[in-house]
């Protein structure tokens, strides 16, 4: 199938000729669905925090991280902001051709920015390159001039780099929202602030020069010295195309085409990193600053609840790691086998309750010996996909996952009856431990599931094509973590997917 050329290009991206050959197999046969088994719920799987455990949570994080605790907040920062101008795309090109009030007219989401536009934080900005270049404040120059490279260029460039927020002595990007909120509780005993920001290629100049002029503002305003580290998805992650017959996509020079593996390709990224607590959040989940406590009380609670759980979690991972089974009483081991199924949320296969001595220890030891996040979850309000279920895993235990709608079997009545009846779904707010007792750091590459991938259709130079994602980065990528669902408030979660989510009052 491949020639020396192909092998060499294989070599050269970091990857294997096997990995490739999987990839091709996966076209093939296809990702199996998930077998949920209910939705996780308020005390079936999703721990509901009353104020008094909330102020004890965020208490036991500050106390870490007085004594010595490392934090860092890590934000997957590469999506390009074109898809949030979808309406504004169609309708300079509808301009072309129609009159403006018919166009605005068809094009609701486009008329409700051009009426509201004087409210975005880069309205002054907008205005002034309209004039700057002597052209009519028309409704196509309105919309051109914010997407295109003659004005603001937000067409092509990424979600964080764009102005979100107004206040007083100018706007905020997201990346400078994360920064801000980043010192609120990503702060280590020394004032220090980590942040990794994972970015494309072709944008990371952009954000290291705005880091580069507004650092020095924030590190006097905030009291605080910022650590700010980028990286790039992997070549070695990228997934090899293939055409309609499963054959490998090639150039218009014979070349194989390889493409980003989605999201779940920053496992190894994250994997790079060293901290005793690692935060994750979205580039576009930001609000100003008279609304971020919420958020800050809610990610130190999290943490909190992941200290708490993992304190014990320690005591019982060097029990197993450094006595042999023999030496451990059947009544500790039974403690243990408790704690694993009803506080880490890992059900034994049926043979498991019936196993031997040895088998259990073995069987607890692996199960102990894993990193472990503690999900926010944030209560459903009609928006049925991604969230919070029990699942059946490769070895018979039955789990807490993140389960996106597509990995659910769309054919199969009962399990779309379990995927309706899910209370919540996934704001991507997630904590992560990722050393065990002795503080040595997990290969995290070792706790993914492969077989939970995704296909989709594109195309290339006019002609069709098959693409391939890698498990996605708080599902298949983190399916073999030990999981704890807590519930966070609808404040928490406020994502900007079109421009005039910029116009809600979250954002305003």
């Amino acid at each position: 199938m491949f020639s020396e050329k192909d092998k060499l290009l294989i070599k050269q991206r970091g990857s294997e000729t096997k990995t490739v050959l999987t990839q091709i197999e996966n076209f093939k046969k296809g990702f199996p669905y998930l077998p949920i088994e209910e939705a996780a719920s308020v005390g079936n799987g999703i721990i509901k925090l009353n104020e008094e455990t909330l102020q004890k949570r965020m208490a036991l994080y500050d106390e870490k991280v007085a004594g010595g605790t490392k934090p860092l907040k890590f934000v997957p920062a590469s999506g390009a902001a074109s898809r949030m101008f979808k309406a504004l795309f169609e309708a300079s090109e509808a301009c072309e051709t129609k009159p403006e009030d018919e166009v605005l007219s068809a094009n609701k989401d486009a008329a409700q920015y051009i009426a509201e536009l004087d409210k975005f934080a880069f309205a002054d900005e907008l205005k002034a390159s309209i004039e700057k270049a002597g052209m009519e404040a028309t409704v196509k120059n309105k919309i051109d001039f914010l997407l295109g490279d003659s004005g603001l260029g937000y067409g092509s460039k990424p979600k964080g780099l764009l102005k979100f927020h107004s206040y007083k002595h100018g706007a905020r990007t997201p990346f400078e929202e994360h920064l801000v909120e980043g010192a609120k509780y990503a702060c280590d005993r020394d004032r220090n602030v980590r942040i990794h920001f994972t970015v494309s290629p072709e944008h990371q100049a952009g954000f290291e020069t705005l880091f580069a002029s507004v650092r020095e503002k924030y590190e006097r305003e905030l009291d605080v010295k910022f650590d700010v580290s980028f990286s790039q998805q992997k070549p070695s992650t990228d997934t090899i195309a293939v055409d309609m017959n499963n054959e490998p996509f090639r150039n218009d020079d014979d070349s194989l085409l390889f493409r980003p593996g989605g999201h779940g390709a920053l496992i190894e990224n994250l994997n790079d990193l060293n901290a005793d607590i690692i935060f994750i959040k979205n580039i576009d989940n930001v609000v100003p600053d008279h609304l971020k406590l919420a958020t800050i009380d809610y990610k130190k609670a999290l943490a909190g609840v992941l200290l708490k759980h993992q304190a014990k979690l320690f005591i019982y991972q060097k029990e197993l790691n450094e006595k042999h089974y023999v030496a451990l009483e059947s009544a500790f081991l039974a403690e243990v086998a408790n704690f694993l199924e009803n506080t880490l949320n890992t059900k034994p296969a049926e043979s498991q309750y019936y196993t031997e001595k040895e088998e259990l220890y073995h069987y607890l030891k692996e199960k102990l010996n894993r990193p472990l996040r503690v999900c926010g979850m944030v209560r459903n309000e009609g928006e049925p996909g991604g969230g919070p279920f029990w699942a059946q895993n490769a070895d018979g235990t039955v789990s807490l996952q993140v389960v996106e709608s597509s990995q659910i079997d769309p054919d199969s009545v009962q399990q779309q009856t379990i995927a309706k009846h899910a209370t919540h779904f996934n704001p991507v707010d997630l904590v992560c431990g990722v050393k065990n007792y002795r503080h040595e750091k997990y290969d995290l590459t070792k706790y993914t599931d492969p077989a939970t991938g995704f296909i989709s259709k594109k195309s290339k130079d006019g002609k069709e094509l098959k693409a391939q994602e890698l498990p996605g980065l708080w599902n298949g990528a983190m399916s073999d973590w030990n999981t704890l669902f807590v519930e966070v408030p609808i404040e928490t979660f406020n994502p900007v997917k079109t421009v005039n989510d910029l116009l809600r009052d979250q954002h305003l």
